[in-house]
């Protein structure tokens, strides 16, 4: 029987309100995932890993009540840790911890109490059908994005929402893949929740690979991605910039993969940290007349994700909407971007999308593939299509399926999407500024108040005009409705009020 969701949402939720208190928000996420980890593969009974002798859940119940129960989960998870090669994942969270936890009996109820939460009779997983297995990995979102949205600014970075992975898993071609010896690729893949979607629109599979910079975030994906059932994935950890973890053993150049995605940190500052990229071994920066500014990042990373694909791969990155039209040292690297072919085209989001920061961002698309024979860049502005949802934005069904299967079909639609000839883009007065308003004009037009017609009445003939589609339609309804007036460019009513709805 599968569990339901609110059923383990609502008991995750009430782990988090055990820890509050004793640290941040950002930091439930080192116990809670935790033991909703343990709790998973113990139930599943070495289906999915090699639970050994004191090394599960149960062993974790028995221990209810005693003055030290924090040390002996600690070595619990050790025990599971070591049997598979999981140390550094699993062991992230010291749940000894007498700053975070509290000490003596706060501590032990505390824990207890944490331990009988997932006890619930209502979260046993060893019954729990294949179909319904995934269950965990959407509560393992839904928490994050709580813990996103709870810890502010700094700690969002290990989330990219949900309707924003949907849609570049889609636009990026994976659903052609044609076996699992195809490879995907995140260099920045935080929590891992883009790199899943992604890998969900493979219909035979796909190999997976990422790599993130903080240790906590490294230990989520890791965790994440065994719970998805991809424990073969290689998530690694080391700063992409400085230190990209993948590369050809023959070679010594960068591993390339056949589709890659990306939400990198916005406008990183510290990116040449640790290195300098003027002699970037890797050669990402080779061949675009200039480097990225000192304390902007965003080019760095996409420089980055274009030397990680394939000379047939595709991708899809998140950027701020600055990469589309800063100039200076950004101009000549967009420029030299644009005249190699990468970009298939750019999506313009809604602002205040992303938890930590409420600036608007746009999707660019790549495509290696079609590069040397590219012709245009296809636009979408989907900056108007969302949903309050909180202090936040969100994406509903219908504005994901529209800005996908607009961009998958190259629709060109008025005020909404067109296909940008590199033509136009290359033009002096646009000079490769690939500001989306200057190729797409989604204003609407201005309700004009016809001032004469409000004293004097009768209608602006302008505003019967406007109808148009409803004439084309109903071809004797204008005519039976409205007659010329006195006035040039108005026209009456020519029946009574009262029968217009029966007209």
């Amino acid at each position: 029987m599968a569990i339901k969701k609110s059923e383990l949402y609502s008991s995750l939720w009430a782990s988090c309100d055990e820890l509050r208190g004793g640290m941040d928000a950002s930091q439930y996420k080192d116990y809670v995932l935790v033991l909703l980890f343990m709790k998973y593969v113990s139930d599943k009974g070495g289906a999915l890993i090699d639970i050994p002798e004191g090394g599960s859940f149960k062993d974790m119940v028995k221990l209810k009540g005693q003055s030290d129960i924090g040390d002996k989960i600690n070595k619990i998870i050790g025990e599971l840790a070591k049997a598979n090669e999981l140390t550094g994942v699993i062991t992230v969270a010291d749940f000894n911890d007498d700053e975070k936890l509290g000490k003596g009996k706060d501590k032990v109820d505390r824990l207890s109490n944490l331990i009988t939460i997932f006890e619930n009779e209502d979260l046993d997983f060893s019954g729990n059908r294949a179909e319904g297995d995934d269950i965990l990995g959407d509560a393992y979102e839904y928490l994050m994005r709580h813990f996103a949205t709870e810890s502010g600014k700094s700690k969002g970075q290990f989330y990219t929402p949900a309707e924003v992975s949907r849609i570049m898993a889609k636009v990026i071609g994976i659903n052609k893949s044609k076996s699992k010896s195809e490879s995907l690729y995140d260099p920045t893949c935080g929590s891992v929740s883009l790199l899943l979607k992604a890998a969900d629109e493979a219909p035979k599979g796909i190999t997976i690979y990422g790599q993130e910079n903080d240790n906590a975030s490294r230990a989520l994906a890791v965790m994440n991605m065994w719970l998805h059932g991809n424990p073969a994935s290689e998530i690694v950890q080391r700063n992409t910039l400085s230190s990209p973890q993948f590369s050809d053993e023959k070679t010594g150049e960068l591993k390339t993969f056949d589709f890659a995605v990306a939400n990198p940190p916005f406008s990183y500052k510290a990116w040449m940290n640790g290195w300098d990229p003027a002699h970037d071994i890797y050669k990402r920066f080779e061949g675009y007349d200039a480097l990225p500014p000192k304390k902007n990042g965003d080019f760095a990373f996409l420089l980055h994700l274009i030397k990680s694909l394939k000379s047939k791969g595709k991708g899809a990155i998140v950027m701020p909407l600055g990469v589309l039209f800063r100039g200076n040292a950004e101009a000549d690297i967009r420029r030299k971007i644009i005249q190699k072919g990468y970009i298939k085209g750019i999506i313009g989001l809604p602002p205040n999308l992303f938890y930590g920061t409420g600036i608007a961002a746009c999707i660019v698309v790549l495509d290696k593939e079609y590069a040397v024979h590219r012709k245009g860049i296809f636009m979408v502005d989907a900056g108007k299509g969302f949903i309050k949802d909180g202090n936040k934005n969100r994406l509903r069904e219908q504005d994901i399926h529209k800005i996908v299967d607009t961009f998958n079909n190259q629709i060109e639609i008025e005020k909404y999407s067109r296909m940008i000839p590199l033509s136009e883009i290359a033009d002096p007065k646009n000079d490769y500024n690939l500001n989306i308003p200057r190729y797409i004009d989604s204003q609407e037009p201005e309700d004009l108040q016809d001032i004469e017609a409000h004293l004097l009445g009768d209608f602006p003939n302008r505003d019967i005009d406007d109808l148009g589609e409803y004439w084309a339609v109903y071809p004797t309804m204008k005519s039976k409705l409205f007659a010329a007036s006195k006035r040039k460019y108005y026209s009456s009513l020519c029946i009574p009020r009262e029968e217009i709805k029966h007209t």
